[in-house]
């Protein structure tokens, strides 16, 4: 229909089962600790979540160093080295792991990878807090890489015994590929046990795929530091979005995006509230966008338990609430 307005609305889109997990840890650590309780680095790559738990009471610090001896630490979702780790502990702090059970999986897998003396080629952004604690786990064995153009001129010592393995958050496709050219030069590349690439993040680049062969514009809702989020404009414009951008808050869409355009498509990263996205779709509706159809690819149901440190009250009862979604195709 000519001149007819519409959203699509990728589905599945917004919190994983690893962010909710993390976002909640630091506010029951603030309600039964009281304030402040301290967060290494942010929770979650979103402004508007970590400027809510400031409020509250959290405390964000990018070392264990500046937190007082003997207070209530949180690590982020994107998870810590054993430096880290030991550092809190020498510091006597009570620290509580939110890291996502899925980015622990591959500090296992590091670990393991280690143990058996092979060389773990790291698929990754280098400087990303979650790359920095995987590759903190057996930093001797570790070499990241960062592109596919990457994988052109890494060395390694042994080509018979390496082994890839990923940020969670990355761009699957991207990912592929830089596997593809490492295994054209290390023919003998063993594969992670399982997918190092998040449930999540691969559900929400494949209902953006969905969305954007039609949509003459994509607006992804997320932080400038969320992987996930940034990847999510760059699929869509490869899958055929006609231009595609990041927002942190419905008032940075700026009205000239709208012009000529019929068909916006809207999703989120991993670590946004839906509360951002319904803003977004009160603001295009107000610019005459009032019909929304879902495009849903997957449904999701994964359930994650509290860190251990929160799993019991104040009076001793046993908390083991679950929380998230997962992939059921």
């Amino acid at each position: 229909m000519v001149g007819h307005k519409r959203v699509l609305l990728a589905a599945p889109r917004g919190y994983c089962a690893g962010v909710d997990r993390a976002v909640i840890a630091v506010e029951k650590a603030l309600e039964r600790f009281g304030a402040p309780v301290y967060v290494r680095k942010q929770i979650v790559h979103n402004i508007h979540v970590v400027t809510e738990l400031e409020a509250a009471g959290a405390i964000f610090v990018e070392e264990v160093d500046e937190v007082p001896e003997g207070a209530h630490v949180v690590f982020s979702a994107h998870g810590v080295s054993p430096a880290v780790v030991n550092a809190a502990s020498d510091r006597g702090l009570q620290a509580i792991d939110a890291t996502c059970p899925l980015v622990t999986k591959v500090h296992r897998e590091a670990v393991r990878f280690a143990r058996d003396d092979y060389e773990i080629l790291l698929i990754g952004h280098e400087g990303h807090e979650e790359v920095e604690g995987t590759a903190g786990e057996a930093p001797e064995h570790v070499t990241i890489v960062n592109s596919p153009d990457h994988a052109d001129t890494v060395e390694v010592r042994d080509p018979s015994k390496v082994v890839w393995l990923s940020q969670t958050t990355l761009s699957v496709d991207e990912t592929m590929e830089t596997v593809r050219r490492l295994r054209e030069r290390f023919p003998h590349l063993q594969d992670p046990p399982s997918d190092d690439i998040c449930y999540a993040t691969q559900n929400r680049q494949v209902a953006i795929k969905k969305v954007a062969k039609d949509a003459d514009l994509v607006i992804v809702v997320g932080s400038a530091n969320s992987s996930n989020s940034v990847r999510l404009v760059e699929v869509a414009l490869e899958y055929g979005a006609k231009a595609a951008y990041r927002v942190d808050y419905a008032d940075e869409v700026e009205q000239s995006w709208l012009d000529g355009v019929e068909t916006v498509g809207v999703t989120s990263g991993a670590s946004v509230p839906e509360v951002l996205v319904q803003q977004v779709l009160e603001d295009l509706a107000a610019a005459g966008y009032r019909d929304i159809e879902e495009v849903k690819t997957a449904e999701e149901d994964l359930l994650f338990s509290l860190p251990k440190e929160l799993r019991h009250d104040v009076a001793g009862k046993r908390d083991d609430r679950a929380l998230g979604g997962r992939t059921r195709e």
